[in-house]
């Protein structure tokens, strides 16, 4: 019996040794449905790479999934790992404490990142998330109506204008914007306005020297009401993917918008022919800037009972073959270094990033509160809407940031 029992014994010890590490099930968030495929594409190479992790993905409604994940991060739950946005909005979360933060000893190749991608995803001097793309506002044009009608594509304002004027003529709208989805107008201030404002101004504006009443800023906001003049009939009242269908569909000619505009342009519609422009200049001479941001990154949860697990899978994240995946499936260009864009387009966005000024509210002004973006889309609207004059709205922009930020207040003594 003593014997017999001894033998199980080992047997069972033998089986112990010999038995493979727990499966690994990491839970991964995404506000991109429309993504899932590409993600799953992604997720099937990390788990041939790393046998005994398999990751689920999980995708939100994009209006929705800021609130639901911070509900399940703090009720001490949410996914392994998830998309998190960039700036003042990953704070949000970074601070609380629901997130792990990262370095190169638990992240390789994180450090090879650029530092102002890295910055996006900061807070506190600790990086918290991979960053996953950058973004371009500019103006996107139909080359094929372009070309029908014998319009070049704009370097200046006044040649832009009369693109707009020539489409206008020709029973299509110049631009497929609307205003009823609130961010929209924020998005035709940068696209619309970047190179109208400047360099110089975005120095001061950082420097303390100037605020967003400077001359320079208010012209980009009559700059922004004098294309209006083009929108489509009710602009104020068109949302977001109904804006994008009029130009998919080739009812306008032009959209002031990003580069992220283009897969979905793709998507309604496999035959348009997109190309871009940096925002018109005021006067031959000037430089044509694009406005750029870093838009969010891959996160870890600090709570996650597999922390190893989700620092290997945020370090894939950092590959170039996921990058190259990432740019070239989904149209994004990636801040991933030695990514090959294999669209045409891609490579010319990332050479106009080259000059560029940051997509301002988003990248300086939405750390407290109200932040510059909801002040600036709803003085935007209004300035739309003949409520508001160019110089009304920059200055009520002002005001709302100067309430807790210091160089604003010191300008106005």
């Amino acid at each position: 019996m003593r014997k017999s029992l001894l033998r199980v014994g080992a047997l069972v010890g033998a089986l112990l040794v010999a038995a493979p590490a727990l499966a690994q099930e990491l839970s991964f968030w995404s506000w991109r449905q429309e993504d899932q495929a590409t993600y799953q594409k992604v997720i099937d190479a990390f788990e041939k790479e790393n046998p005994g992790i398999t990751v689920k993905f999980q995708a939100f409604v994009s209006d929705q999934y800021n609130t639901i994940l911070s509900t399940a991060l703090s009720g001490g739950t949410g996914p392994d790992a998830m998309m998190v946005r960039a700036h003042g909005a990953l704070a949000t979360v970074a601070n609380a404490g629901y997130l792990m933060p990262l370095d190169n000893a638990t992240v390789p190749g994180l450090d090879t990142l650029p530092k102002p991608a890295l910055d996006a995803e900061s807070s506190d001097g600790k990086v918290y998330a991979v960053p996953f793309a950058q973004q371009t506002m500019l103006i996107l044009y139909n080359k094929d109506i372009f070309d029908k009608f014998g319009i070049q594509p704009p370097h200046t304002w006044d040649e832009l204008m009369a693109a707009a004027k020539t489409l206008k003529d020709n029973g299509i709208f110049g631009f497929g914007n609307g205003t009823a989805t609130a961010w929209q107008n924020e998005t035709i201030v940068s696209a619309l306005g970047s190179s109208i404002m400047g360099k110089g101004f975005y120095d001061d504006l950082m420097a303390g020297k100037v605020d967003f009443t400077d001359p320079r800023y208010v012209e980009a906001l009559k700059k922004v009401k004098e294309a209006s003049a083009y929108f489509p009939d009710g602009f104020q009242g068109l949302d977001y993917p109904s804006a994008q269908q009029l130009f998919a569909s080739g009812l306008a000619g032009m959209f002031a918008g990003g580069s992220f505009e283009i897969a979905n342009f793709k998507k309604l519609n496999p035959d348009i022919n997109v190309g871009v422009v940096p925002t018109p200049v005021a006067k031959d001479g000037d430089e044509a800037l694009v406005g750029l941001y870093f838009d969010g990154g891959y996160a870890g949860n600090a709570k996650t009972k597999n922390p190893e697990a989700v620092q290997k899978f945020l370090s894939y994240l950092t590959s170039k073959e996921f990058g190259t995946v990432f740019a070239n499936d989904l149209g994004n260009v990636s801040p991933i270094p030695g990514v090959e864009f294999t669209n045409p387009t891609l490579q010319e966005i990332a050479k106009l990033d080259e000059h560029s000024i940051p997509y301002i509210m988003l990248v300086n002004f939405r750390y407290q509160e109200p932040t510059g973006s909801v002040l600036l889309q709803a003085a935007v609207q209004k300035m739309l809407a003949g409520e508001q004059t160019p110089e009304q709205a920059a200055q009520a922009v002002t005001d709302g940031i100067a309430t807790y930020y210091e160089p604003f207040q010191k300008l106005k003594k």
